[in-house]
Parts: structure tokens; sequence; C-alpha cells
């Protein structure tokens, strides 16, 4: 008998010669099957390579057919939809866009995004009603293989399934299917993935922020109207970049000293003429932000600056960048030796952490900031220790603890006096008094 000669393919070490048609014999034992079938759902190629221990070539081979058998009987059950799952989801998006429904720039290029990156590349060939459950699933826990890696975060997992849930729901409902392929799967655990921290608030405590602030205006000044307006209201930065000082449609009403806030700036020159949440706002300013707000117009530069409508231009006249404070943040924050990274949305974490100082009542605080809902509003909340234990003083005084120790060391005192009611160094229970009170 021959010796047998090996060869590297699919990453085994299988035998050059196939014993029976798709299946070789391996190095190590058992057999390595690989066939190739068309698959009804796609109209395209799958593979099926696989290790198989068994007796001999011919079970092998028996279960590869079986395999095979059960790719090719996969027909959908339900009328073929007109699209694949790439074309349906490009569509989708269109029609969104179309109709409003999108209206931000950095929502459509995350759509996009994740299209493209994530959803297309496994879903993409397939028709729209033969996905199914296992399919999502079998996403989910690749997908959740990257995570324990550390190549993404559960946040991230769940915003790509929150898109792809909303491009399945539209599609069952369109086409009325009777089965809903993420109905019942869950979101990605994110516990021990916080995004703010003990260590990691990106939040400024109250004592931090005055040093924080002349720092910007001494060093970064052309930033510190946008800096200051953003620590004293908490709004997001796509809402400082578009407002207007000037022209036909003001954001500011300089006379009133009331900011009106309606519009949303996230990427290149695109404007949302609404705001994130979808409602207007309009914020009365104190005098001090007021008078920094117009020393900052009064020292806008000649020339684009100074000519633009805008209150924070940059240096063309136009939008400021969706990063332009990161830098000045970073080096602030070097500066003061912070060993917390602080960025442009710990303005909006600090508003909230100054609002709970001033006690100042939620509705009043979320009608500032913009905040939707109360769990919105504690998401960008940083509760620190001194805050914490200032609050807890508060609860422990109007409970009376105080008054309660003063009651029991009287009652202790009178408990221990002899039944003569002459003073002894035990009472009636026979226990040393400064025992007692030590204990």
């Amino acid at each position: 008998m021959s010796s047998v000669k090996w060869t590297k393919r699919w990453k085994f070490t299988i035998a050059t010669r196939p014993s029976m048609p798709g299946v070789w014999r391996k190095k190590e034992g058992g057999f390595l099957v690989r066939g190739r079938v068309k698959d009804p759902r796609t109209s395209k190629l799958r593979e099926v390579l696989a290790s198989h221990v068994g007796p001999d070539a011919h079970a092998a081979y028996a279960w590869l057919q079986e395999q095979l058998a059960a790719i090719r009987s996969e027909t959908p059950t339900t009328p073929r939809a007109p699209m694949r799952f790439a074309d349906y989801s490009v569509s989708l998006l269109e029609r969104k866009v179309a109709t409003g429904a999108i209206r931000s720039a950095k929502t459509r290029e995350e759509w996009g995004s994740v299209l493209s990156n994530h959803l297309i590349p496994n879903f993409g060939s397939m028709f729209v009603d033969d996905i199914r459950r296992t399919d999502v699933e079998s996403w989910r826990t690749r997908f959740a293989l990257k995570i324990r890696t550390g190549d993404y975060s559960p946040h991230t997992g769940n915003a790509i399934f929150s898109i792809l849930s909303v491009v399945v729901n539209c599609f069952v409902h369109e086409f009325e299917l009777e089965r809903n392929p993420v109905a019942g799967v869950e979101k990605f655990d994110t516990r021990g993935h916080a995004t703010y921290t003990e260590e990691e608030p990106n939040a400024l405590l109250p004592s931090e922020l005055p040093r924080f602030l002349g720092l910007i205006r001494h060093h970064h000044p052309q930033h510190f109207g946008m800096v200051a307006l953003g620590f004293a209201t908490g709004l997001r930065p796509s809402s400082l970049r578009p407002l207007r000082r000037r022209g036909a449609t003001p954001d500011i009403l300089w006379n009133e000293g009331v900011l009106l806030v309606r519009r949303s700036h996230t990427v290149g020159a695109e404007v949302m003429d609404s705001t994130k949440t979808g409602r207007d706002g309009r914020i009365a300013l104190p005098d001090e932000v007021m008078q920094i707000l117009s020393w900052h117009v009064m020292h806008l530069p000649e020339g684009p600056m100074q000519e633009s409508d805008l209150l924070f231009p940059s240096e063309l006249g136009a939008f400021r960048s969706t990063t332009v404070l990161q830098k000045p943040f970073d080096d602030i924050a070097k500066k003061m030796g912070l060993l917390k990274r602080i960025t442009p949305r710990a303005m909006r974490r600090t508003f909230q952490d100054l609002c709970r100082a001033a006690e100042i009542n939620d509705v009043v605080t979320r009608a500032v900031s913009g905040h939707a809902t109360v769990e919105m509003q504690r998401h960008y909340s940083t509760v620190s220790g001194g805050e914490m234990r200032e609050s807890l003083a508060k609860v422990v005084s109007l409970a009376g603890f105080r008054a309660a120790i003063a009651a029991s060391d009287a009652e202790g005192q009178r408990v221990l006096e002899p039944s003569g009611g002459k003073s002894g160094g035990r009472g009636q229970l026979g226990v040393d008094r400064g025992a007692t009170r030590a204990g």
C-alpha cells in the first residue's frame, strides 16, 4: 500500500486526493468535508466546510450530503419580496431622508456607515423575507466576540442593532410578514462598560470651573464666549455652533437678553432647522452672560468673522468644526493638572451638577438644557462625594439623629442611676456607665 501524501488546504493538513467526492482524510485523524450548493434564500453559492469524526469516508460523505440537502430545502415559505436587504435598507434610508424622518446630517452619516460597514456585509445578499432570527442571533454572536476582544464596545453594538431593528421592523410591516426576526433578540450587555465613571466623570467640580474658565479666556479668548455660554446653559455644541447674532432671524435678542435655540449643526455646512429633540428653546440669559457675549462680538476680528451673521463663526465666517473645542479643552486640562479627561461634553454635564448645587428646579434645568426626559438628565449628571455628603447631612438633620442620640443618652443616664437616687459606679442593670457610653 502506497504512503499517503499530505497537503495544506483550508487551514487543514489533508490527503492530496479525496477519499470520496468532497471528503478528504485528515492527517490528525477523521475527515474534512467540503461542498458548495446554491442557497435559495440568496441565490448565491453557500459553502459547507467542517471536520467530521466518523467510522469511515462513507459516513462523512453521507453527512455532507445531508447538510447540502438541508440548504437546498430552505425554500421561502412566504411570497418572494422583490428586494434584498442591501437594496431595501438603502431605499429606506433615502425615504426617511426625503420625508424628514431623518433630518440630521450626522444621523444620515451614521446610518450610511452602519449599513455599509456592518449590516450589508452580513445581511445584504439575503431577501428580506428570508431573514430569520437565527441569522440575527448569528450576527449578534459574532459581534459579541468582537466586543470581548475589545474591537468594539457594547454601546456601539447596540447602536448598530437599533438601526437593524428599524430596518427589519419596517420591512416586516411593509411586506406584512408573519414573523419578525428581531423580536425577542436581546441587546448587548453594557454592564462593566460605563460611559462615565467615578474616575472619568467628564465633568468639572464647581470649585474647578472658575479657574478653567479663566484659563480659557487667557489662552483661548476666541473660544471663551462659546465655552461660557455652554457651561451657563448646558446646550449641546451642535446647538451653539449655528447660533446667529444678527440677520433676518437672529437667535440672540440683545435688547431682551433672550437666546432662541431652534437650529442644530452636525456635519459640514448643513443645518437642521430644529433641535435634536425637535423642541425649540427660549432661554432668558442673565446679565453676566450677555456681557460676555457682547465682549465676544466686540473682539471678533475684522473680515469674514466680523461680517458673518453667526455668533461663533470660524475664521472664514462659516460654521466652526465639530471638534473646534477639543484642543482648547485638552490644553487647559493639562495646564490645570487634571487627572480626568475633559471634553466639550463636560459643559453639558457640569451644567447639570451646577443646577443641583444651586437647587434649581428640575423642570427649569431641562427647559434650559433641552433634555427631553428625566432619564437623559440623570445620564448627564455627576453626583460628587461632597454633594452627596451635604445632601445626606440634610437628611440626617431632618431625621433628628442628634435629638435621638441626646434622648438616648438622657434615658441611659436615668436607667443607670441607683434606686436610692444616689449616684454610683453601677446602675440597676449592673453595667458600668463609662462602658455604656463608650459602647
